[in-house]
């Protein structure tokens, strides 16, 4: 049977292979008895299984005795193939070791296992290590390559941190055996090489079924390609490849490249080229390219028989694509291919939807997105639900993006460092609460946002409790009211917390900090997080750790740990159950295979994308890889690029592409460039007989004649219009009448990002502060070093504070100081001063910062900048009346406890180092010889005529409080709609 031609055959990728493969299973083996259940059908993966169960169905119509149909193909061989092919014996094979388990020991293993003069690897990064070294040991498996070739590879011509790398495999290596013996199991890859060996040898005694047929399976691996051969070389038995190329040149297939490593050959095989994994397949089967015969049957499904030599001909080798240039008329071969080119990635999905929207007009009709980008399956998804159609993304969707996972992320980073963005993201967490109870719980939550909401915010949950307590005890301070409704609340949410994430205070084992985000997850949700396809997943990866308690490091950095649970989480795909259309798909690449709907859409066709970018093996230089015959990185390219030649052959096709992806500009895919270049111009969709493309972009555009916006010009009513105004408000209203509008009479003020950091407006305000404890204590030089190093301790500095302004501002600060100890002819007579007075019935308040009194009696009014100050001009423009109308007041008598007396200056004091004077600030005044205004009287005047024709025209009269002319963008811009209307004119307004 040995020296028999094996029986091996070709789908040609035009033909549907799934419907084909039953045609003709079905006119070879049905006999109207029991023929063809008799028979074993091997297949690459569980979705290819469940395509070839709708094949049979569809072609044998009702009462049909399918196969058994066997999974064998898939590189992540699950214990099914055990209970489909490992007969029960006296001999069993060890189980396979627990992925998650055997990635905690490997990362032990780097973390104890350090070669002399190496840098230690520990934490994270171990664990990030291990899960590629445990993909280095996989792959030996599977291309059974001997551990000992590692010790025998010369590696003279390798960078020195490859060899470095190659000292630690090896060591790893060395250790990783008696490791894994002690667990009382083998790799999965090697147990799956003991099965497959195992069956071969059983089947090439006993044949397991009356027929049997291996169909669709492409991995090359050495013990799938001996069982290959031993199914092609029974008397019953045959092999079928899906879209071998029959067509390529006998030198085209040459061309390829070598099979195998060949010290006299060092040419570099075309392992990108969509055939390479065939080829490869083909050799280690020990059979050629000859032998294989075309598949004769067809199915209803097949695309046009001209496209299997377009195909052929679009992925030619380079050295051969000059065949292009004679390739003649290719109508008939692109028939039913159209592509779309959209402006950015969101357009994309929009226009995909349209297409599958479109096709479920048509009774029986199916549409399948074809794509690797689970980001384009998810916009696509979304946009279908606008028109409430639900479709299944079998590729799944990665654990750590579902509310499960995303829960347990900001639970493990709250935890490992303590943050108000991630406190108020969990608290506010959809299944925080869920149910009963929830509207309270967010209601406190809101109060605690606002009260948080503000820079030198202590760190730490201590730090909350102090903002609440503080804000609590003080009646005048911001939030009084919530945080007194707070501190309960917040009591009970810190003392459980708190307690149950107490574990991530210092280093501790991996299963105790788990158990920890558990006891606290289970607090704020109860069972809710265990519920649902992400809910059940999760609970099987706590349970997997929970059997791995004991292995792995000793001890883990809570602050790694975040990081090593996103890793496990963004790798565990949740699958959730079928529900959606039945008619609309969104396939993954390995979803597609040997699938095919009516219309076939392949998305994403960016460089990037479609291919996917290589990920560099952090183990095993690329040159290393082929000295010991594993497959170079670039090899996923060509399988990528086989699977799109697969779905490109279906009868109606559209590609579609994006210019953008993620707000950066995108480069089309090889695959996209050598379709255009063969194919030309592909023409567009055209739904309802518009181009796909402007159809998307018009979508969310109103009907008929766009109306611009115009310039807001709201105008209340004048007894609505407030008669109390502060001096800062009325520089607001002179610069912006919208801005005032918004805030003083809608309420609305701009919020602070949670976990503000200092930020200018509370630098300014810690600067008036120490000013103010400072002058209150005494104002002597002592009492300054003391406030200095207050400031220097204060918790709310960052590090970027500390080492940038706080160094800048110190001399201006001491500059300040000197201004008032050196000053013999007048004394600060009080700080942070209120004020208030009547004028021409409008109420104006306002409070000064500083308040000196000269030996004459007269008042100086201190106003500090910790930026710049505003010019003389400004003051003279009216744009800036803030210190004329605290001079008015204080003049008028109207400030607390102060007597009425004249002003003989207005002072801003600049705290903006200047370099040129040794990082000194600046005293500038309102008035002045170079300005209009000549006197601090004339400053005051000045500025109360300002408000009165502010007030006549805003407060009592009608006027609209349009925006201002200042240029720049302000707090109000979004409300005010000002892209819609700025820049378009006076006309446009």
């Amino acid at each position: 049977m040995a020296d028999a031609k094996p029986v091996i055959f070709s789908i040609p990728v035009h033909r549907a292979f799934a419907d084909a493969l039953a045609a003709g299973i079905i006119a070879r083996y049905a006999d109207g008895a029991l023929g063809l259940a008799e028979g074993l059908i091997l297949l690459p993966s569980n979705r290819a299984r469940s395509a070839v169960q709708a094949a049979f169905v569809r072609a044998g119509g009702t009462g049909l005795l399918m196969p058994r149909l066997a999974v064998i193909g898939d590189a992540d061989l699950d214990e099914s193939v055990a209970l489909s092919l490992d007969a029960i014996d006296d001999d069993p094979i060890p189980p396979a070791i627990d992925a998650l388990r055997r990635r905690l020991l490997l990362a032990e293993l780097i973390e104890r296992y350090t070669p002399a003069g190496e840098p230690s690897i520990v934490g994270a990064a171990a664990f990030q290590l291990a899960d590629g070294l445990a993909r280095v040991i996989d792959q030996l498996h599977y291309e059974e390559v001997r551990v000992g070739d590692l010790v025998d590879l010369d590696l003279g011509a390798f960078a020195e941190h490859w060899q470095a790398s190659l000292g630690r495999l090896r060591l790893l290596v060395d250790h990783w055996p008696a490791v894994l013996a002690k667990t009382g199991s083998i790799d999965r890859a090697e147990r799956r090489n003991r099965l497959l060996g195992r069956v071969t040898a059983g089947w090439r005694a006993a044949p397991p079924a009356p027929f049997v047929v291996a169909a669709g399976i492409t991995t090359a691996a050495p013990a799938i390609a001996r069982l290959l051969r031993t199914v092609a070389d029974l008397e019953r038995g045959m092999v079928v490849l899906p879209g071998l190329d029959q067509a390529m040149a006998a030198e085209e297939w040459e061309a390829l490249g070598p099979t195998r490593p060949d010290p006299e050959n060092p040419a570099r095989p075309l392992e990108t080229h969509p055939q390479y994994h065939l080829k490869l397949l083909l050799d280690r089967m020990r059979a050629s390219r000859d032998e294989v015969v075309e598949w004769d049957a067809t199915s209803a499904f097949d695309g046009p028989e001209a496209r299997t030599p377009f195909v052929s001909l679009l992925f030619a080798p380079a050295d051969y694509s000059a065949q292009w240039q004679a390739a003649g008329d290719l109508s008939a071969a692109t028939a039913g291919i159209s592509g779309a080119v959209f402006a950015d990635d969101g357009q994309e999905a929009q226009g995909i939807a349209l297409l599958m929207r479109e096709a479920v007009e048509t009774p029986g009709r199916t549409a399948a997105l074809v794509t690797p980008d689970r980001g384009l399956a998810e916009r696509v998804a979304a946009a279908l639900a606008r028109w409430g159609i639900s479709v299944d993304d079998s590729a799944g969707q990665p654990l750590s993006r579902t509310p499960p996972g995303a829960l347990l992320l900001l639970l493990a980073k709250l935890a490992s460092a303590f943050d108000p963005v991630a406190l108020v993201s969990l608290l506010g967490h959809p299944l925080v609460r869920k149910g009963e109870g929830r509207s309270a719980w967010l209601d406190q939550l809101r109060r605690l946002d606002l009260l948080l909401r503000e820079p030198g915010l202590l760190p730490g949950w201590d730090g909350v409790s102090a903002r609440i307590a503080a804000g609590a005890a003080d009646p005048k301070a911001r939030g009084h009211g919530h945080a007194s409704q707070l501190q309960p609340w917040w009591q009970e949410v810190s003392d459980a917390l708190g307690a149950a994430l107490a574990p991530f205070a210092v280093p501790a084992p991996p299963a105790v900090l788990l158990a920890a985000l558990q006891k606290a997850a289970e607090w704020l949700t109860g069972d809710a997080v265990w519920a649902g396809p992400a809910g059940r997943m999760l609970a099987e990866l706590f349970d997997q750790w929970a059997l791995a308690r004991g292995d792995g490091p000793a001890l883990v950095d809570p602050g790694d740990f975040p990081e090593m649970l996103g890793q496990l989480l963004a790798q565990a795909s949740v699958r959730p159950p079928y529900g959606g259309h039945p008619r609309l798909f969104i396939w993954g690449l390995l979803e597609a295979r040997l699938q095919r709907a009516d219309l076939m859409i392949l998305g994403g066709l960016d460089e990037g994308r479609w291919p996917a970018a290589t990920q560099p093996d952090p183990w095993l230089a690329p040159g290393i890889r082929r000295l010991l015959g594993l497959p170079a990185p670039e090899r996923q390219q060509g399988m990528a690029a086989h699977d799109f030649a697969s779905a490109l052959a279906a009868r109606e096709i559209v590609v579609t592409r994006a210019q953008r992806s993620g707000g950066d500009p995108a480069v089309a895919s090889r695959l996209w460039l050598r379709l255009a270049a063969l194919a030309g111009d592909l023409p567009e969709p055209a739904p309802a007989g518009v181009a796909l493309t402007r159809l998307v972009a018009e979508l969310d555009l109103p009907t008929g004649v766009v109306q611009p916006v115009s310039r807001p010009a709201p105008r209340p009513p004048v007894e609505d219009r407030p008669r109390k105004i502060s001096v800062t408000a009325v520089d607001r209203l002179a610069r912006d009448p919208f801005a005032f509008y918004a805030n003083q009479m809608l309420g609305l003020s701009a919020l602070d990002p949670l976990s503000a950091a200092p930020d200018p407006r509370w630098r300014g305000t810690r600067v008036h502060r120490l000013f103010e404890d400072w002058v209150r204590g005494g104002a002597t030089p002592q009492g300054f070093e003391h406030e200095l190093a207050a400031l220097r301790e204060d918790a709310a500095l960052d590090a970027i504070a500390r080492a940038f302004w706080l160094p800048r501002i110190e001399p201006a600060l001491r500059w300040a100081a000197a201004q008032v100890w050196d000053r013999a002819d007048r004394k600060p007579l009080d700080v942070e001063v209120k004020g208030a007075i009547s004028v021409d019935g409008v109420t104006l308040h306002g409070k000064a910062d500083r308040i000196d009194r000269d030996a004459e009696g007269r008042l100086a009014i201190v106003d500090y900048k910790s930026g710049g100050a505003p010019s003389a001009k400004a003051a003279f423009d009216r744009l800036d009346n803030q210190l004329g109308l605290l001079g008015l007041i204080a003049r008028e008598g109207g400030m607390e406890d102060i007597a009425a007396a004249p002003v003989d200056a207005l002072e801003y004091w600049s705290l903006r180092p200047d370099r040129r004077a040794g990082g000194a600030g600046k005293i500038s005044n309102t008035y002045g010889s170079r300005s209009d205004l000549k006197s601090a009287d004339q400053a005051i005047d000045h500025a109360a005529d300002a408000l009165s024709e502010l007030a006549a025209i805003y407060l009592f009269g009608d006027a609209p409080f349009g925006p201002g002319e200042v240029a720049g963008y302000g707090e109000y811009d979004q409300l005010m709609r000002r892209d819609e209307w700025f820049g378009r004119g006076e006309e446009g307004a």
